[in-house]
């Protein structure tokens, strides 16, 4: 790929560019090769041959040398500032046993002499021998006796030392506080705090930065920030939107998930610059934690989780946000969890009127224990679901995470992607970083080879959740697609052939049948190479280039 008439480096302005000599996935135009971006949006679609009529009047013209040209991707519910905090500090992802991650604490200790608090992400016992935890003990001793907070892979618990414990007066009484083993519920929620609270500005900017030029790097043109006080604080989103509106790179979208029942509350979110009172508005916890709210009791723990929203609550909630025109939205990921917020928006929707509750796009985050019941309700109230399909791809199957929480019967109803889609209920596709990587076309993949093949969706449907799905999801029906009018929010992709891919893994050759309609997208099979991006283009500006692009 060249451009012609300019180096990569431009000036950050949007300009007039004909892109031509490649694929570019349009529903405008199934066969499309040629794409005109005039200034921050979509210009003209089509052919090689109507191209040359544009030629003379760009500020540039782009030889795609074959590349595919897709709208950027938007992922719905991120992290961005834990993102970056990963990306710059204690990964332990893929830590495979206590030992591992004893090394790795020993190691990151050595690189950061100067933190108050250490802080690490990732680490995920599920199938560790025995599942094991490293004791209080080893941590402090890994730790040199310093403050040190190891975020679980789902976010939902922590290790931590007793360097740390000591600067949170009464966490032992707190509910979710063990004397040896990870912090749950109000005690992790107690320590999160001061650890979090030890993160400078500049720390916290500079983390945020990392994860926006990730998610560039990776394709992806709009981010939904999941932030609330129990999860990052004020400073964290109003800092976050901020950069991302001064700087170059992807645009995000700040939910705000603090419990209102007001127009005070309302006005809040607002101020926040935030879209809704919604995102990590917690109705339940995690499975892997056993802290997700269900109808039976875990297969491998005698309890059911905890609810920490019931209906009348989620009701309240949702009237007072419908009422302000702004969205509501919940976390829930067991069955019961899942029961109480839908049967509060319907309770609200009797209270406000249907109609205005499903014009409202109220939306659920993760919606993992879903039941036909519950399925049928989220297409009766027009909720969005925002799924994470990474989730199946990483604790799904037979001995999964799943199936050792729940048994192999439940586990396999978890994240019945076909079945909302055949409700028609609106999907939107996240990662929920740093939970799961941001890695879009992986995120594709998992949802088109759904480790329960009945779940399984195709990969067409799965891009248009990752794309046009996520604007939807804000209330924007006018984007994430390549077609006149729509904002220039683009990647170019280096990748192989194109096909059309149906859920249950066959293809076909991407047909040349004017018929068809079907823009073809790269084969996903497990076995395939991901496409690589080549560059990242938001409202006209290019926010990512690759160094060998």
């Amino acid at each position: 790929m060249s451009d012609s008439t300019g180096p990569l480096d431009r000036p950050d302005r949007p300009r007039t560019v004909l892109l031509r000599g490649g694929e570019v996935h349009s529903p405008a135009d199934p066969f499309a090769t040629a794409m005109v971006v005039d200034g921050g949006g979509i210009a003209w679609v089509g052919s090689e041959g109507a191209a040359d009529s544009f030629a003379d009047g760009v500020d540039e013209v782009v030889d795609l040398d074959g590349a595919l040209v897709t709208p950027a991707f938007t992922d719905a519910h991120v992290h961005a500032t834990a993102t970056g905090l990963a990306l710059t500090g204690l990964d332990l992802a893929g830590a495979a046993s206590p030992a591992e991650v004893l090394d790795r604490v020993r190691e990151h200790v050595r690189a950061r002499p100067g933190d108050r608090v250490l802080l690490g992400h990732g680490w995920d016992a599920s199938a560790w021998p025995g599942q094991r935890l490293p004791s209080r003990a080893e941590l402090d001793e890994a730790a040199g006796r310093r403050p040190l907070y190891l975020t679980r892979v789902d976010v939902h618990s922590a290790l931590v030392t007793t360097a740390l414990l000591d600067l949170v007066p009464g966490v032992a009484r707190l509910p979710g506080y063990a004397p040896d083993a990870a912090l749950t519920g109000d005690a992790h929620h107690a320590v999160r705090a001061v650890a979090h609270a030890s993160v400078t500005p500049a720390q916290r900017t500079d983390a945020q930065r990392a994860a926006l030029r990730h998610a560039a790097s990776r394709g992806i043109g709009t981010l939904h920030e999941c932030a609330g006080p129990e999860i990052s604080g004020e400073d964290d989103l109003t800092g976050l939107l901020e950069l991302a509106a001064a700087e170059p790179g992807p645009r995000v979208h700040g939910y705000w998930a603090e419990h209102i029942t007001s127009p005070e509350g309302a006005r809040r979110v607002r101020e926040l610059g935030a879209l809704g009172a919604a995102g990590d508005l917690f109705a339940d916890g995690s499975l892997g934690s056993h802290t997700a709210h269900l109808h039976e009791p875990y297969a491998d723990m005698d309890h059911r989780g905890a609810g920490h929203l019931d209906a009348v609550a989620v009701a309240a909630h949702v009237a007072a946000c419908t009422e302000a025109g702004i969205q509501a939205g919940f976390h829930a990921i067991g069955d019961a969890a899942l029961t109480a917020v839908t049967e509060g928006v319907r309770a609200a929707a009797e209270r406000v009127g249907l109609e205005r509750v499903r014009a409202a796009r109220h939306r659920v985050e993760h919606a993992e224990m879903l039941t036909g019941t519950t399925v049928a309700a989220f297409a009766e109230l027009a909720l969005t679901a925002s799924v994470q399909p990474a989730f199946d791809a990483a604790w799904g199957g037979e001995e999964g995470m799943y199936a050792r929480r729940l048994g192999r019967e439940r586990a396999r109803t978890l994240n019945p992607y076909a079945a909302l889609l055949r409700a028609g209920v609106p999907l939107a596709l996240g990662s929920d970083s740093p939970v799961t990587p941001l890695d879009p076309w992986g995120t594709l993949r998992a949802a088109a080879f759904h480790r329960t093949p009945e779940h399984r969706i195709s990969v067409r449907a799965a891009f248009t959740a990752h794309t046009r799905g996520g604007w939807r999801a804000i209330g924007r029906d006018d984007a994430g697609v390549l077609v006149p009018g729509a904002p220039a929010d683009y990647a170019l992709w280096r990748t192989g052939d194109l096909v059309v891919q149906v859920p249950d893994g066959r293809i076909a050759a991407w047909s040349t049948d004017p018929r068809s309609g079907t823009p073809g997208l790269p084969d996903l099979g497990p076995d395939r190479p991901l496409p690589v991006c080549l560059r990242t283009v938001v409202g006209g500006r290019t926010v990512y280039q690759h160094p060998n692009g």
